[in-house]
C-alpha cells in the first residue's frame, strides 16, 4: 500500500449555524492525484485550508506522516513541505514575477539576490515562463497568472530542504479559463508530478470535467460536509451513485439540491 502522507480523523468545522464539514476522514497517499468535486459550498475549499494548516478545524485531528499537528502551520512545523496554489493566483501587484515567485526567499532567507533569481528562473522555466521575470502580473494573461502561481506554489529555501513542498494543493487552478488555457494548466499539473523538484503528490479542488478526468487518479465527492462518494476517475462512468450521476451530467432533477 502507498505510504499514508496527510489523514484526517473525524474532522468538522461549522461557519456560524452552517456546517460544513461533518467529521470527515480522508487519507491521502504519497504519489497519488487526489481530486475533490462537488456542489459549490460544500467545504471543499474548507478541507484544503485545513489540509495546509491554514484554518484549524472545529473537532478531529490532521496528521502528517503520523504525527499529529498541533494548532496551525505557524506553530509547528510540519515534517513534509505542503505548497497550495490559491484559485485567484494571490499574486502581489506591486511586485514583478520574480519578486513574487521568490517572495519566501526575499523574505525569509539570507541567499543574496543572484541566487534568488537563478533559483526563480529555474522555477518559471519548470512551468514555460521562461524570461518573464520582468513583468507585473498586470501585463500576463489568466493562465499565465496561474502558472506563475505554480512557480510560488514549489520554490523552496534551498538551505533547508524541509520547506521543499512534497504535497501541492489546487484550489480551483482551471477556473475561469478558456478550454485551451485548461489544457495547459492540466498538463502542466501533471508534469510537475513527474519532474524531481515537483511534487509527487498533489490534492486538487474543482469542478470543472475535463480537469477531473485528466488530472485526478482518485475522486472524493463532498456532499453537506460529508464524503459522499469515492472512486477511480474510470468508475464515473459506471458507477449509480445519484450524486455524482446528477454532477457529472449536470442535470437539475436529483438529490444536490438546486440554490435559486
Amino acid at each position: 500500500m502507498p505510504e499514508p502522507l496527510i489523514e484526517l480523523k473525524g474532522v468538522s468545522k461549522t461557519f456560524g449555524s452552517q456546517i460544513v464539514l461533518d467529521s470527515v476522514d480522508l487519507t491521502i497517499y504519497r504519489g497519488e492525484a487526489l481530486a475533490i468535486i462537488g456542489p459549490s459550498g460544500t467545504g471543499k475549499s474548507t478541507i484544503l485550508r485545513i489540509i495546509a494548516g491554514l484554518t484549524a478545524p472545529d473537532a478531529g485531528d490532521v496528521y502528517v506522516l503520523g504525527q499529529r499537528r498541533r494548532g496551525l502551520i505557524e506553530d509547528s512545523e510540519d515534517p513534509i513541505g505542503i505548497g497550495m496554489v490559491f484559485q485567484q493566483a494571490a499574486l502581489f501587484d506591486s511586485l514583478t514575477v520574480n519578486e513574487n515567485v521568490g517572495f519566501l526567499l526575499y523574505e525569509h532567507t539570507s541567499l543574496p539576490r543572484y541566487r534568488i533569481e537563478d533559483l526563480v528562473n529555474q522555477r518559471l522555466e519548470m512551468v514555460g515562463l521562461a524570461g518573464i521575470g520582468d513583468r507585473y502580473p498586470a501585463q500576463l494573461s489568466g493562465g499565465m497568472r496561474k502558472r506563475v502561481s505554480f512557480a510560488r506554489a514549489i520554490m523552496a529555501n534551498p538551505e533547508n530542504p524541509k520547506e521543499i513542498p512534497e504535497v501541492l494543493l489546487y484550489d480551483e487552478p482551471t477556473a475561469g479559463l478558456d478550454p485551451i488555457a485548461s489544457t495547459v494548466i492540466e498538463d502542466l499539473v501533471r508534469q510537475l508530478q513527474a519532474v524531481e523538484e515537483g511534487c509527487s503528490t498533489y490534492v486538487m479542488v474543482t469542478h470543472q470535467h475535463s480537469t477531473i478526468r485528466r488530472t485526478a487518479d482518485r475522486i472524493v465527492l463532498l456532499y453537506k460536509g460529508k464524503i459522499s462518494w469515492e472512486g477511480k476517475v474510470h468508475d464515473i462512468e459506471t458507477t449509480d451513485n445519484p450524486l455524482v450521476r446528477q454532477f457529472f451530467t449536470g442535470s437539475i432533477e436529483g438529490p444536490i439540491q438546486v440554490i435559486g
